[in-house]
């Protein structure tokens, strides 16, 4: 898994931890819907710091907290 793909599996999990639907996290984050779309699917290759903080905002949430899962232990190296 590469590190794009275990953030968008990240904000997922949160998702239905939370019980939180996509279009409500959007709003509740003051991203929009289409942003954090991108960051789900194949279109945004590098989701934004930026964005991925208020995400955490909206999840109640801290950055380390949201990177502190296993999800983020067996990423693939980036550079090759």
């Amino acid at each position: 898994m590469n590190t794009k793909e275990a953030v968008a599996k990240r904000i997922l999990e949160l998702c239905q931890e939370k019980n939180i639907a996509i279009n409500a996290l959007a709003n509740i984050s003051g991203v929009s819907p289409s942003t954090v779309y991108s960051m789900l699917n194949e279109k945004s290759q590098n989701p934004g710091v930026v964005s991925l903080k208020k995400l955490c905002d909206g999840f109640e949430i801290t950055l380390r907290q949201f990177f502190d899962s296993p999800i983020f232990d067996d990423i693939e190296q980036e550079i090759k």
